[in-house]
């Protein structure tokens, strides 16, 4: 049964009990194959603007990145230089995907001593790092699976990304598509491992659970998991964190675990003002949409009431609309990005709503499970 509390609520529990105050993400880093590629991409299809590179040419030999950035958005996309790195390791065990969510706090000191004092493991011990333009302070712990939180501390920083990091000024620039700011990163976990992570990141990071979803709101003819809401003192930043159920078919989870290898974060939620728009102008750049059958649209307006967007146009994207107490939002994922069916995103308006559109969920898994049977593993 879903368990749902307002935004505002979250943020007066947590008011005088906000251990690690955090301002929002910093940036997420992925690991994957191919950096100069895949910047090329995320420019391309999802329009972030150059932002900063490092590698040879800045003196390291080991690696290489590229930072993209739209609005409050940053992505860096690094590739190993050389075999036998960690990176390149993590490449073999898992593929393109995300390695790093950075967190920007004020005291990354305090931050990784607190987390570290209440059990976290530690991942990167504070180390200051400095250029022309500043210092940052920079730390980090280790969460579920190969995924790492770093504490990014910039206030002192007045550079393009980080230390280390030049200037990407390339002549190729498409314009953005109105991407604004992360809302949600949702992560896959093991059977029986969601309520561990829950309690990690309650206990270790101060997180309050904002909702949580069963096998019966999750679930299909085939397929079934089950999701808990962890965010933040301020509501910032928000992790679902999902568990395979059983099923008579593999679900989503069990086929992201095996083909990632292990937990990981499933898809990043991008946020914009104007979804008609953004999608639009995605699907024009080549971007692929799971598809939604024309019948969830015969009674939409009966279950959601009266929203602003008309609903043909709706339909022809494929947007998704589910309704709270608070207001209603729209919603859309695309179909995997990477070469193993891992990673996606999905793109989100809020207009009130502070939910996850759990009325969307059997719609939702049953696109998730055409497109499984397509690549034979449902």
């Amino acid at each position: 049964m879903e368990k749902f509390e307002t935004l505002e609520m979250v943020e007066n529990q947590s008011a005088d009990v906000d251990f690690l105050p955090i301002n929002g993400t910093d940036y997420i880093e992925l690991y994957v194959g191919n950096a100069r590629q895949a910047a090329h991409y995320f420019q391309t299809a999802f329009g972030f603007q150059p932002l900063a590179y490092a590698g040879l040419e800045t003196g390291l030999t080991d690696r290489e990145s590229y930072v993209v950035v739209q609005d409050k958005i940053r992505l860096v996309l690094t590739s190993p230089l050389k075999k036998g790195t960690e990176l390149g390791k993590h490449l073999d065990r898992h593929g393109d995907g995300v390695r790093v969510v950075a967190l920007w706090v004020d005291d990354a000191r305090y931050s990784f001593e607190e987390t570290t004092r209440r059990g976290a493991k530690p991942y990167l011990k504070p180390m200051a790092r400095q250029d022309e333009a500043g210092h940052v302070v920079l730390s980090g712990i280790h969460t579920y699976g190969d995924t790492v939180h770093v504490f990014v501390e910039r206030q002192s920083y007045d550079g393009v990304f980080l230390p280390g990091y030049r200037a990407w000024q390339p002549d190729y620039r498409p314009a953005d598509v109105g991407l604004r700011y992360v809302d949600h990163m949702v992560g896959n976990v093991g059977w029986q491992e969601m309520n561990t992570w829950v309690e990690f990141y309650a206990d270790i990071m101060g997180f309050k659970q904002l909702v949580s979803f069963d096998d019966q709101d999750i679930s299909t003819d085939y397929t079934a998991l089950m999701s808990k809401v962890m965010s933040n003192g301020n509501g910032r930043i928000k992790f679902p964190i999902n568990e395979p159920a059983e099923g008579r078919k593999k679900s989503q989870v069990e086929e992201y675990l095996d083909f990632y290898d292990g937990p990981g974060i499933q898809h990043i939620a991008v946020a914009t003002d104007d979804i008609i728009e953004t999608v639009q102008q995605l699907k024009a750049r080549g971007v692929e949409f799971l598809e939604v059958p024309d019948t969830y649209y015969h009674n939409l307006l009966s279950r959601v009431g009266n929203i602003d967007e008309e609903l043909a146009e709706l339909r022809q994207l494929g947007i998704l609309v589910d309704r709270d107490e608070e207001g209603y939002l729209l919603q859309i994922f695309t179909r995997p990005i990477m070469p193993r069916p891992t990673l996606f995103f999905e793109i989100i308006q809020r207009k009130g709503a502070k939910s996850f559109g759990k009325g969307n969920f059997k719609a939702l898994f049953e696109a998730i499970e055409r497109e499984q049977s397509r690549r034979g593993t449902l």
